[in-house]
């Protein structure tokens, strides 16, 4: 496993930050806040798996090279 990207990093970041939001909106009663919380997380989630893929299609294509140059 390769290190991650900027999107995976930016996507955990994200989901974390929502998490936060969504945790001191339920302890306020602040609704608009948690659904926002909760907004910014699937955000996040959907960041870091796009960045998931991308390694592993760079990898995928780096195998390819590195078997072509045997």
């Amino acid at each position: 496993m390769g290190l991650p990207n900027e999107d995976e990093v930016k996507g955990k970041v994200e989901h974390a930050v929502g998490h936060v939001k969504e945790t001191v909106g339920v302890a306020t009663d602040n609704d608009r806040l948690a659904d926002e919380g909760r907004a910014d997380q699937l955000e996040g989630d959907v960041q870091d798996g796009l960045g998931h893929a991308r390694r592993k299609v760079g990898e995928v294509i780096e195998d390819i090279g590195d078997s072509i140059k045997r």
